[in-house]
């Protein structure tokens, strides 16, 4: 039976600057990086604590997928505290937190565009 996602797949133009984006904004740590083909390196991430990985990769011909929203939702404890750190170290936001019904969520963006939900938990 399955048991989880093993990684989720960002696409990226500049593969060095979303991993600065990643690891010194976000705060993620480096699991992997190695070449992959003369083009890319195989770049897995893993969040703190967490047995999710993301690799910082662009399959060959879904380049068209840089810069759109994505399906990946991020959680944490207090949206509103990681939003304000996150604002402070330069991360993107399409505007600030909201309290929903279901929760508070707010939109961020990497520097290729791409946007990501971050909610509570």
């Amino acid at each position: 039976m399955i048991k989880g996602i093993k990684l989720a797949g960002i696409p990226t133009r500049d593969q060095d600057r979303a991993l600065a984006f990643w690891t010194e904004a976000i705060g993620f740590v480096v699991h992997t990086d190695q070449p992959f083909d003369d083009n890319q390196r195989w770049i897995e991430l893993r969040i703190k604590g967490s047995d999710t990985h993301l690799a910082l990769f662009t399959p060959n011909g879904h380049e068209d997928r840089i810069g759109e929203f994505s399906s990946i939702s991020f959680y944490c404890d207090n949206v509103e505290k990681t939003y304000e750190q996150l604002a402070a170290r330069g991360v993107e936001f399409t505007g600030p937190p909201k309290a929903e019904d279901w929760g508070t969520a707010v939109i961020f963006k990497d520097p290729d565009g791409n946007s990501f939900v971050l909610s509570s938990a």
